[in-house]
This record gives C-alpha cells, structure tokens and sequence, in this order.
C-alpha cells in the first residue's frame, strides 16, 4: 500500500526527516509516536502528499503503485482527492456548512452528482450514529459528533488510505476511546488502511504496528 525510502524533509538549515523507510501494508493500522519535533506530522504530509519530499536526496515514495515522485500537482491533488481521506485534531469543519453538507464537500469536489454524494454522506452519517445530526452545523455538535462529521467526510469518495493527526488530542477520554474503536470497526467494514499520528498511548498500542521516531528517523 505505502512504500517510502530514504525521506528526507528541509526547511532551509533544519533538516526534519532524515532518511526515513516505511513499509505499511493494506489493511494495517499503524500508528506513529514520537516527541513534540520528532518529525511525525512532517511524516504524515508527505505521506499523505500534502508535501513533497526534498529533491536533493534520491528517495521513493509509491502509493497503491503509484510513483508519487513522478505525478505533478494537478494530477496529484486528484489522486490525494480520490484515493486519501484526512482526520485533523481540530477537525476543520466549515462553521458556514451543516453536517451533511461538510461530508459532501469531498464528493464534490471529485465530481460527484448532488443526489449520489448526499446519499452516501447519509449512509456515512447513519453509520456513525449521527443520523439526527444532518442539518446541525459544527457549532451545534459536540466535539465527539464534530470528529465522527470529520470522519465521514474522510471516507466519502471512499479512500484506501486514512492519514490521522492526532484525532483524539481534542476529544474527552470516552469519546476518544470511541474514537479509537471507530477506526478498527472501520478497518474490517471498509477495509481501509490507516496511519495514525498520535501522543494517546493507547491508541498507539492497539494498532497493528507501532512506529516511534525520533530526530526525524523511525526506530528500528
């Protein structure tokens, strides 16, 4: 599913990521752990192609099969718009837009019919236990109801990879322990891939596979 080797990450003088390679496998969960400045979100973005990598070093990155390296930036958001759904701390939720109507946005984007995309957003909504959340918008949702929004817009164009930055960092104790069972729940009814950035030792521990970095590389 992913196939990253020798990742490098510059930021003028400070060097990020320092030769990382990374094996996950679809259908993994797998979860990243490391300190504050170890290099995990810088990790995640490249992985999920929000960033490229720095070109000055030889590297590979193939995701599904598809060379990253070689795709430019219109074709590439295309892809990242069709085959990679985003879980963010703070959810990014548009205040202006309901429920439903945030969960389509992907869909929308994508080119997908008005009816079709909604249709799908209810089945997702529906699933997460937000049927009667349709029309609410974010500021009349919980934090817990906002995240499982942000989740359903993740899968809408039903992706085979899920990138999560620290899902759970904003959520009280219950709802991120449900969280936490979401994904592996989603895991066997969608068979999606997920790669989880977190600080929750827990979630950490129930993934598949527990990467930890450090200094920008992955412990071995």
């Amino acid at each position: 599913m992913i196939r990253a080797k020798n990742i490098h990450k510059n930021y003028d003088d400070l060097h990020v990521l320092k030769g990382v390679d990374i094996h996950i496998k679809k259908g993994e969960i797998v979860s990243i752990v490391g300190a504050s400045g170890a290099g995990k979100t810088t990790l995640l973005q490249i992985l999920g192609t929000l960033d490229r990598a720095s070109s000055n070093k030889k590297f590979e990155l193939s995701i599904n099969g598809t060379n990253i390296s070689a795709v430019k930036d219109k074709a590439l958001a295309k892809f990242r718009n069709e085959h990679i759904g985003f879980i963010f701390q703070f959810h990014q939720l548009l205040p202006e837009f309901t429920a439903l109507e945030n969960v389509c946005l992907p869909a929308f984007i994508k080119g997908t019919k008005k009816s079709e995309a909604e249709n799908r957003a209810k089945e997702l909504l529906d699933f997460l236990g937000l049927s009667h959340r349709y029309d609410h918008k974010p500021n009349e949702l919980s934090g817990g109801e906002q995240q499982r929004v942000a989740v359903a817009r993740a899968l809408i164009n039903k992706p085979d990879l899920i990138f999560a930055d620290e899902p759970s960092g904003n959520l009280d104790s219950e709802s991120a322990e449900n969280l936490h069972k979401l994904f592996f729940k989603l895991r066997d009814e969608f068979g999606q891939t997920f790669v989880i950035v977190t600080h929750n030792k827990e979630l950490a521990d129930m993934a598949d596979k527990k990467l930890t970095m450090v200094d920008g590389k992955i412990l071995i």
